[in-house]
């Protein structure tokens, strides 16, 4: 696909797609959810490949954020893939998923200054000193004020954009079919890209081409080590989510995306947090897969088949439900049939243990 594409109206959710080396039975993506269920260890456990394993008729599930690193951490309980033992303890979820017929990507998630010395023991990182404002990010004793970063000097965002390419590999040998980068939601991709957390007048900030610099480093070193059609990233263009700014949105993202283009990646995972028109553009601006997220992070209503309906119609391929497939294991169905979806009990999404999280039942005819 290389020209702007026009609305297909013979695509339904329910038809099969192409996905990099992949084959989807549909077009509905399990979107990335932090659920806080690993050990101090960051390993993945039974009760996490129950619950990959319950959502696999899914035509792709992408997982929780998973830290490539120690200084990535962002939240406690937060899952890694940067030691023996948590590639090691992914097996199983992968294996699971597997078995009842899935496909997963693991999501790589570096915070960058989002995270805490309580968590980690270490101060964050971000591309220049430069706390979020008015935010507060999670503790093992607490919410606490997000802390000013340490600024990294510029070999050490070339290292850090690394991280990712290694923690793909160790993700593809722990079974994933894929990864995706968390660009998105004013982690450490999006601090380089906005120009309020990104200060720096090396290679990395400044113009443009600056900002986008680390992610397209990080997206290409990942594309290397485990290949391009293996490899995706997701953005939110506008979003502000813990006070990452982004100016110039179109000429931003459009710069971005033209970088990524000729590397041939899986996709580009979008969500709605630009208006409309400024999403077209950068769906006309990308020549490969685009999933897009229709419901807005920060909106109480998730999204639903109408809007899913309308995004495809616009000319994306896949669809991805986050909050949707908390309380729906069965979401394909659920959609196929036009059936009433559960409400998740928001207490339970970050509280840890199988209580709202594998306890939910597919719909009972």
């Amino acid at each position: 696909m290389t020209e702007t594409r026009t609305s297909d109206r013979t695509a339904t959710l329910f038809d099969a797609s192409a996905l990099g080396g992949l084959r989807l039975p549909n077009r509905v993506v399990m979107a990335p959810m932090t659920r806080v269920r690993s050990d101090g260890r960051g390993l993945a456990d039974a009760s996490m490949a129950a619950y990959y394993a319950q959502r696999a008729t899914a035509g792709l599930i992408v997982s929780e954020g998973i830290q490539p690193n120690r200084v990535g951490q962002s939240n406690p309980r937060t899952p890694g893939l940067h030691t023996d033992e948590q590639t090691e303890s992914w097996r199983q979820v992968t294996s699971a998923v597997h078995a009842n017929g899935g496909r997963i990507f693991a999501q790589i998630m570096h915070g960058g200054r989002i995270s805490h010395p309580d968590t980690t023991g270490m101060q964050p990182v971000g591309p220049s000193a430069v706390a979020a404002r008015g935010a507060e990010v999670f503790t093992p004793s607490g919410p606490q004020p997000a802390p000013v970063p340490r600024a990294l000097s510029t070999e050490e965002a070339a290292s850090e954009a690394l991280s990712y390419a290694a923690a793909a590999e160790r993700a593809v040998e722990a079974g994933f079919d894929g990864v995706e980068l968390h660009g998105a939601n004013g982690y450490l991709i999006g601090q380089f890209l906005a120009s309020n957390a990104n200060l720096r007048t090396d290679v990395y900030g400044g113009s443009v081409e600056g900002r986008i610099r680390f992610a397209v480093e990080a997206v290409t070193a990942t594309a290397e080590a485990v290949g391009a059609e293996r490899v995706g990233i997701r953005l939110s263009p506008g979003a502000g989510i813990w006070d990452a700014i982004d100016e110039d949105v179109p000429e931003l993202y459009g710069a971005l995306l033209a970088a990524l283009a000729p590397l041939g990646l899986a996709y580009v995972h979008l969500e709605a947090t630009a208006d409309e028109p400024t999403l077209l553009a950068l769906r006309r601006a990308w020549p490969g897969t685009l999933i897009m997220n229709p419901s807005d992070p920060q909106s109480p209503v998730p999204a639903g088949r109408k809007s899913a309906e309308h995004w495809l119609d616009l000319g994306a391929d896949l669809i991805s439900f986050g909050r949707a497939f908390i309380a729906n294991p069965d979401l394909v169905e659920r959609l196929r049939a036009d059936l009433p979806l559960e409400e998740a009990d928001r207490s339970f999404y970050y509280q840890g243990g199988d209580t709202g999280y594998i306890t939910y039942p597919p719909f009972q005819y």
